[in-house]
C-alpha cells in the first residue's frame, strides 16, 4: 500500500443515475450503502471530486452471443425534447442534493472549487452530460447548461444523437464503427471550447475522435477508456488514439470496467485490480504518465469484486505502485492529471 495515500479525481461515474428514482431521498449520497460514491465510502477512499454524470435512461440491454465475443445492438437516439426533460428533472434534484448536504458535497464550476476539494473542504461534484441529446443544434441550451455548473460534455453515449455516432457495445471490435461529427457536432464542439466546458472522447467512434482532434486546439480527454491493444473492445483506445491524446497534453482515465480490461472482454467481477494498472502502465509507457488518469464507471459497469466502492480507491492506488509505478507518479495519476487537463479546459 502507497505509504501517502494522496486525493483521487475519478473521471466518470453514474451515481447520480440514482436520483433519476423519485422515491430515493435528497440526501441518499451522505448515506452508506445506498450507492457506490457516498460522502462516507468518498472519504475513506480519499475521493475529492469526479465528473458526475448524467445521461437519459436506456431501454434493456439485449445481448447477441457471437462467436468469441458479444455484441449489444445500439440504443435508438433519444429526442432533445424528451431528453432535455429528463436531464433538467435529474438537474432539479442534484441541486436539492446539494442543498442538503450542508456543504458536505460541492458543484465544482473552477479551479479554485476544485482545489479546495483536493484540500478536504467537501466533495466536489463536476457537473457531466454523458450525450449531449438534451443540447439542441443551435446551442440555445448549451448557454443555460453552461450557467447551471455543466463543465463536461460527453458527445456521445454510445447511441447516434444530432451530433455523433456512438460506438456500439462490442467484443471483438475497433471503434472503427460509423460516420464522425454532424456539422452541429463541429459547432458543440468549438462552442464548449469557448465557453470552458471540457469535451470527453469516451463513447464516441473512431471517425468522430479523429474529427474533434482536428476541431480542438487543446487537450483530447477520455474519461473513461481502455486500451484496445490489451482488450479489443469498441470502446478502447487505439494506439493511433493513445498517440493523439498525448501529443494533445490530454489523458486517458483508466476505466475500471472489467469488460474494458479482460482481454477475452468478459464480464466477470474476479478480475484483479492488477489488470487496472496494467491498462495504466500501457497508456503511461506509449505516451507519457502525465497522460494517465483514472475514470472508474462507478455504478455504471461491472467492477472488480474487491472495489465494491468509494473506498477501494487506495486498492488501486496500490496497484500502480506494484506496478512501478513512483509516488510522485501515482499522485500524478490520482488526481494531478486532471486538475491540470480541467485547468486546460476551462481556461
Amino acid at each position: 500500500m502507497v505509504g501517502f495515500v494522496p486525493p483521487v479525481i475519478d473521471g466518470h461515474n453514474d451515481v447520480l443515475s440514482h436520483l433519476q428514482d423519485e422515491n430515493a431521498p435528497d440526501d441518499a449520497l451522505l448515506r452508506a450503502g445506498t450507492a457506490t460514491i457516498t460522502v462516507p465510502s468518498a472519504r475513506a477512499g480519499g475521493l475529492a471530486a469526479g465528473l458526475f454524470a448524467v445521461l437519459p435512461p436506456a431501454p434493456p440491454w439485449k445481448i447477441t452471443r457471437t462467436p468469441g465475443g458479444y455484441e449489444i445492438p445500439m440504443a435508438p437516439p433519444v429526442p432533445f425534447e424528451e431528453s432535455a426533460r429528463s436531464i433538467a428533472a435529474l438537474g432539479a434534484r442534484l441541486f436539492r442534493l446539494l442543498a442538503a448536504t450542508d456543504g458536505q458535497i460541492r458543484l465544482v464550476k473552477a479551479v479554485g472549487d476544485l482545489d479546495a476539494c483536493l484540500q478536504g473542504d467537501a466533495l466536489g461534484v463536476i457537473f457531466h452530460m454523458e450525450g449531449a441529446e438534451a443540447i439542441d443544434t443551435q446551442l440555445d441550451a448549451l448557454e443555460v447548461w453552461y450557467a447551471a455548473g455543466l463543465r463536461s460534455v460527453g458527445i456521445v453515449w454510445s447511441r447516434p444523437n444530432a451530433f455523433a455516432h456512438g460506438v456500439p457495445f462490442k467484443f471483438p471490435s475497433t471503434p472503427d464503427t460509423g460516420p464522425g461529427l454532424t456539422p452541429a457536432g463541429t459547432r458543440l464542439v468549438k462552442r464548449c471550447a469557448e465557453l470552458g466546458i471540457a469535451i470527453d472522447l469516451s463513447h464516441l467512434n473512431a471517425a468522430g475522435f479523429w474529427d474533434v482532434a482536428r476541431t480542438l486546439d487543446g487537450p483530447l480527454i477520455a474519461s473513461h477508456s481502455g486500451v484496445h491493444a490489451l482488450c479489443t473492445y469498441s470502446r478502447n483506445l487505439t494506439d493511433d488514439q493513445l498517440d493523439a491524446i498525448g501529443s494533445s497534453g490530454g489523458l486517458v482515465g483508466i476505466n475500471f470496467d472489467v469488460g474494458s480490461l479482460r482481454a477475452d472482454g468478459g464480464d466477470d467481477a474476479d478480475t484483479p485490480i492488477a489488470k487496472i494498472a496494467e491498462h495504466a502502465r500501457y497508456v503511461a509507457d506509449r505516451i507519457g504518465v502525465d497522460n494517465v488518469a483514472l475514470g472508474s464507471d462507478f455504478d455504471g459497469a461491472t467492477m472488480p469484486a474487491e472495489l465494491a466502492d468509494a473506498s477501494g480507491y487506495p486498492l488501486v492506488l496500490a496497484a500502480l505502485e506494484a506496478a512501478g509505478f513512483e509516488s510522485d507518479e501515482v499522485e500524478r495519476i490520482a488526481s494531478g492529471n486532471w486538475r491540470r487537463v480541467l485547468a486546460a479546459a476551462w481556461g
